[in-house]
C-alpha cells in the first residue's frame, strides 16, 4: 500500500488538508495527487514536483498525524509517528517501474503495510529542501533506494531521522545499509565460465554508473587475474557517453569478438543480444552472454539468459526491519547487511 488515501493533515486548528484540497489547488485529479505522493507512475516528473510543492505549502506533510500503531514498536513508543519516507529518485533506469528497483520498492511498501505504517515517497526535490516539506517529528524514519544525492542525504541527517540506504554508499555520512554481495556473486559467475572452458572475455556496462557496477567490474578483473587469464578490456564497452552497449558491440571487429560477454546487468545483456543478432551471430555458439540481477528481462530473451539471481524482495523487507530496529535502538552501532544470491545457468552459455 503506497499511501492511505484517507490520510489527512491539519492545515490549521480547525481545518484539515485532504488530497482533494491539494488536487483542487494544483488543478489536477485526486488520483494524480495519490500517484504523485506515493511515487507511482501516471504523472510527469514536473507535475509530481508541483503537487508535492502544493502539498507542502498547504501543510500536508508538516502536520500529518500518526494513523495506527505499529505492532513492531514497543508500547512506550505508541506516541511515535507512523509514516516512513522513501527517497526514490525518478531518474533513467531507476524508478518504480524498473524491473529491479520497482520490485524493491514494492517489497518496502508491502512490508510497511504489514507493520501498519504509511509510506510517502519523494523524488529529488529540485527547489525546496526536505525541511520545508516535512516536519521531522511526523516521520518515523527514512529509506533511500539506489543513488540519492548527497545533499538530500545530508538533509535527512540534519533532521536526525533514522536512515537505511539500499544499494548505495555515500562517504559523507554514516548510516545503516542493505547491499547485495556483488563481488562474491560475480566471482562465482566468472569462475563458472572459466570452468566451462571460456578464455576470452569482455565486460559490458558503464562501470561508474553505480556502486554495484563497480563491484561487479572489480570482481570480474580479479577473477581473471587469479586464473592467469590475459585480458584486454575494450574501453568502448565500458560505455562512454557517446556510445551505448548496442553501438559498442556493433563496433567490435569480428576478429576481436570474445567468447563471452559478461554484462553488468540483464538490461545491458538485452542490448548485447540485439547487437549480436543484428550482426547475424548465434548465441551461444558464436558468442555467449551473461547478465546480472535475474530480472523479468529474462522472459524477453531467447535463448534463456544466464544471470545472477539477486534477492530483490528480501532487500526491501530487510530494509524495513533494519529501520524499525534503528528506531528502537538509536545508540547502537550502524550495520551493513550483505545479501547473497546464486548463479542461474541458462542457454546463453555452452
Amino acid at each position: 500500500m503506497a499511501i492511505h488515501e484517507e490520510l489527512t493533515g491539519e492545515f490549521s486548528v480547525r481545518r484539515k488538508v485532504t488530497m482533494q484540497q491539494i488536487a483542487d489547488m494544483a488543478g489536477v485529479s485526486k488520483f494524480a495527487v495519490s500517484r504523485a505522493l506515493s511515487g507511482k507512475s501516471g504523472v510527469s516528473e514536473q507535475t509530481r514536483e508541483y503537487i508535492i510543492k502544493i502539498a507542502g505549502d498547504l501543510g500536508f506533510f508538516r502536520n500529518v498525524k500518526p494513523a495506527i500503531h505499529s505492532p513492531q514498536l514497543s508500547a512506550s513508543a505508541a506516541h511515535r509517528p507512523e509514516t516512513v519516507l522513501v527517497l526514490f529518485p525518478n531518474i533513467r533506469y531507476q524508478n518504480t517501474e524498473n524491473t529491479f528497483w520497482g520490485v524493491i520498492f514494492d517489497s518496502i511498501s508491502q512490508k510497511l503495510d504489514e507493520n501498519g505504517l504509511t509510506i510517502v515517497t519523494l523524488t529529488q526535490v529540485s527547489k525546496d529542501s526536505l525541511a520545508s516539506l516535512l516536519n521531522p517529528e511526523m516521520i518515523l524514519g527514512v529509506i533511500s533506494v539506489g543513488m540519492v544525492s548527497t545533499q538530500m542525504l545530508l538533509e535527512v541527517q540534519s533532521m536526525k531521522l533514522p536512515l537505511v540506504m539500499i544499494d548505495h554508499i555515500d562517504p559523507a555520512l554514516h548510516c545503516d545499509g542493505i547491499f547485495v554481495d556483488n563481488y562474491f556473486m560475480m566471482k562465482q559467475l566468472v569462475v563458472k565460465l572459466i570452468g566451462r572452458g571460456y578464455q576470452t572475455f569482455q565486460f559490458v556496462g558503464k562501470v561508474n554508473y553505480s556502486f554495484s557496477f563497480e563491484e561487479r567490474w572489480r570482481a570480474f578483473k580479479d577473477s581473471l587475474n587469479e586464473y592467469n587469464i590475459e585480458h584486454r578490456q575494450n574501453t568502448q564497452l565500458m560505455c562512454p557517453e557517446v556510445l551505448d552497449e548496442y553501438d559498442s558491440v556493433m563496433a567490435i571487429p569480428d576478429e576481436e569478438l570474445p567468447q563471452v560477454f559478461v554484462c553488468a546487468n540483464d538490461a545491458v545483456a538485452l542490448r548485447v543480444y540485439d547487437a549480436l543478432k543484428q550482426r547475424g551471430l548465434r548465441i551461444p555458439e558464436d558468442c555467449a552472454v551473461t547478465g546480472f540481477d535475474d530480472t523479468v528481462f529474462k522472459e524477453r530473451i531467447e535463448p534463456g539468459l544466464t544471470s545472477v539471481h539477486v534477492p530483490k524482495e528480501v532487500m526491501g523487507e530487510r530494509a524495513v526491519e533494519m529501520l524499525l530496529y534503528r528506531v528502537r535502538n538509536r545508540e547502537q552501532c550502524y550495520s551493513k547487511l550483505m545479501l547473497t544470491g546464486e548463479v542461474i545457468v541458462r542457454e546463453s552459455i555452452l
